[in-house]
């Protein structure tokens, strides 16, 4: 490969794939990242499925979000638990019977409760269900469509910097984010050797964000630039 050439490869992927009428499933969309990506494919005129437990956040982040649409019927939302591989497949049932088809799988949705090493295992439970099967359930309900399908497709997996540099105070979150950089990796591996290549699967790390209802500090970046970044 030239110099350049890794560039132009992601640029025509950005048009192929992020353009309008393209469909993009979004979880954890009430708040935070998930809430700003949709937003930001919304307004690039892509068909958008906002995936969350249902909760008022989720209700003002699905009327931001229409409201922001060109076409608001382009903007569905589902009520979701991802760590229930049914309600996954309820929701892809969903998505499939109003767009016919899904482009961009966006795997976002996380909890962080557990937190200590010592705390509650139901809470540990809880949050390697959606942190880590939540994801895999996402991967196995929509992606081998995407396959078959023959078209382009992206994947694209919510890891943590904390996956990585492992600081202490969080264990449990930061396992299944440690977790989710090596499944996305395989993932990526197993797509790159298949039937449909074109399908390509991507961890975005994130640094310091402001997210949830936190109040936002100085030097933290806001959802909307990191969204803009993964773009």
């Amino acid at each position: 490969m030239l110099p350049g050439d890794a560039d132009k490869r992601d640029d025509a992927m950005t048009e192929t794939i992020f353009t309008s009428g393209n469909v993009a499933v979004i979880t954890g969309a009430a708040l935070g990242i998930g809430r700003a990506a949709s937003m930001r494919f919304a307004g690039l005129g892509m068909r958008v499925c906002m995936v969350d437990m249902a909760s008022d956040d989720f209700d003002a982040a699905i009327a931001g979000v229409k409201n922001s649409a060109d076409k608001p019927d382009d903007v569905m939302a589902f009520h979701a638990d991802v760590s229930d591989i049914v309600e996954m497949q309820n929701l892809r049932n969903a998505v499939y019977q109003k767009f016919g088809r899904v482009d961009v799988l966006m795997n976002n949705a996380v909890t962080r409760v557990g937190a200590g090493f010592w705390d509650d295992l139901v809470d540990w439970r809880r949050t390697v269900d959606v942190n880590l099967w939540g994801v895999i359930n996402g991967i196995r309900t929509f992606v081998p469509d995407m396959i078959v399908s023959g078209k382009p497709g992206c994947i694209i997996n919510m890891g943590s910097k904390q996956g990585i540099t492992n600081p202490p105070g969080n264990s449990v979150y930061n396992i299944t984010k440690a977790a989710l950089k090596s499944f996305t990796e395989s993932l990526q591996h197993e797509l790159r050797t298949g039937s449909n290549p074109n399908i390509t699967a991507h961890l975005v790390i994130p640094g310091w964000t402001t997210t949830g209802k936190r109040e936002h500090k100085p030097g933290a970046w806001l959802p909307e630039q990191v969204v803009d970044e993964m773009l």
